[in-house]
């Protein structure tokens, strides 16, 4: 990603019934006031510095168990 810029991470979580989604950074916080996630469990991040490098994972669960994928990033 370019420094000041905007990236999103997508999440395809489904299932009956819905799972529930999170976000989290692997090693720190999500930026605070520079990150969305909306209904389609897409992550936003804003404004993007070279501090929000790293891996980020969502994570799926519901009754039936859960399921988490990572992304990493490169600013």
């Amino acid at each position: 990603a370019v420094a000041g810029g905007t990236v999103e991470l997508g999440c395809g979580a489904q299932g009956d019934p819905a799972p529930r989604v999170q976000w989290h950074k692997e090693s720190g916080d999500l930026p605070w006031g520079r990150h969305e996630v909306d209904q389609e469990h897409t992550l936003r991040l804003y404004a993007v510095t070279a501090a929000d490098a790293g891996a980020y994972v969502c994570t799926a669960q519901s009754q039936l168990g859960s399921a988490t994928a990572t992304a990493h990033l490169r600013v």
